[in-house]
């Protein structure tokens, strides 16, 4: 028998409250390998987190690869973004939240860590389908 929505959108949840503090925690940490947890091991997470944000609301098996291909699409963006600093990005990126969410400086080296947060998000979401409770 296949999963329910409801149990499915369960597992989504319990996801995000797995993933959410473990992305906070890779922003902050502060240990051996803290640079590339800060800068690289969270770009990770963040793509995971929001694929499984969109999926929750999306959730049908032919949005998957669209969710992953929207996501990587729309945090590329945001990457080349950072090569611009207005008054009013620079006034969000001032705030932790607004780094966090659109990054502070442009890196060549986050498109691969996107790709694998996308991959990683999308090979998930194809297993939550399959979870059964």
């Amino acid at each position: 028998m296949p999963p329910t929505e409801r149990s499915v959108k369960r597992c989504i949840f319990v996801a995000l409250v797995i993933i959410t503090p473990l992305g906070l925690f890779a922003k902050l940490y502060s240990g051996p390998g803290r640079y590339w947890f800060n800068n690289y091991g969270a770009g990770v997470l963040y793509e995971i987190f929001w694929c499984l944000v969109l999926f929750f609301f999306w959730l049908r098996r032919e949005n998957i690869t669209k969710i992953a291909a929207s996501i990587f699409a729309a945090t590329v963006f945001l990457e080349a973004l950072q090569l611009w600093h207005s008054r009013v990005l620079e006034q969000v990126r001032s705030t932790f939240l607004g780094a966090a969410l659109i990054g502070t400086t442009f890196s060549w080296w986050d498109f691969p860590h996107y790709l694998l947060g996308c991959t990683i998000g999308w090979l998930l979401m194809h297993r939550l389908l399959k979870v059964k409770l």
